[in-house]
């Protein structure tokens, strides 16, 4: 079953088409590669499915619903968040902190029932603490939980990252480039946390990335953007031996 079908979209800024007819039907428990040389458009297909820019033309449906247009909040409750290239944690507040602000996406209670301390309010609080304390004990940072995220490693702020996504319970989760400026050491934790995170949670993933060792060692399919325009899609393998990708990132036939 396809969890997420992108059908022509397009987007058009002035007179610069940034993404032109691209399609994309995202499998479930799949992870998908997008690659392409900077300035290609992958981050403007990303924004365009997370609801921070509206297309231009073209389709948007997640598990058979379309969601072209909505708000990134709306977008998230129904199950699709993400995580940017620059990193966007609360760098103040604690590890628990963040990814509670995440969980609390699921709550039902209003804001006056959190003034008021209503008994359904006190249940659902103390209901999404063992939620978060589960999740960080899951992904390995239990240790960290009352550290301040802004102090933690880099390679932790990222994994961090991704744990706030993760407490908004997502069926489809795009990463924006996790390994950027992570050491080797570090990259190859983050192929193996990325690997863990999809058997964990039967995640389905939609990966930008430049490191080409993070996107051979863990996507199933792979598509390729050049100036807004998908040139070549296919497993790791055939990707690799394309012409005309191999063209476009070295500039040479």
């Amino acid at each position: 079953m396809n969890l997420l079908n992108i059908k022509n979209l397009k987007m058009q800024f002035g007179g610069l088409v940034a993404v032109d007819d691209f399609n994309l039907e995202l499998e479930e428990g799949k992870i998908f590669g997008l690659i392409g040389p900077n300035g290609s458009g992958k981050t403007t297909v990303f924004n365009i499915i997370t609801g921070f820019y509206k297309p231009t033309d073209g389709h948007i449906f997640l598990n058979g619903k379309e969601i072209t247009g909505l708000t990134p909040d709306r977008i998230t409750v129904l199950g699709l968040t993400r995580i940017f290239q620059n990193s966007r944690i609360f760098r103040n507040l604690t590890v628990f902190d963040n990814v509670m602000i995440g969980d609390h996406l699921r709550l039902k209670s209003s804001p006056l029932e959190a003034v008021m301390r209503t008994p359904r309010y006190s249940r659902e609080e103390k209901e999404a603490y063992q939620r978060a304390m589960d999740l960080l004990e899951g992904l390995g940072l239990i240790e960290y939980v009352n550290e301040i995220s802004g102090s933690l490693p880099y390679g932790l702020q990222r994994k961090l990252e991704v744990a706030r996504a993760l407490s908004t319970q997502p069926k489809v989760l795009l990463l924006d480039e996790p390994a950027t400026g992570l050491s080797t050491e570090e990259t190859q934790e983050m192929i193996d946390f990325i690997l863990g995170v999809r058997e964990d949670f039967d995640l389905t993933i939609f990966i930008i990335e430049h490191h080409m060792a993070v996107i051979m060692d863990i996507c199933e399919h792979i598509l390729v953007l050049n100036y807004g325009k998908t040139i070549a899609a296919g497993n790791p393998k055939q990707i690799q031996n394309n012409k005309e990708v191999i063209v476009a990132y070295l500039g040479a036939s």
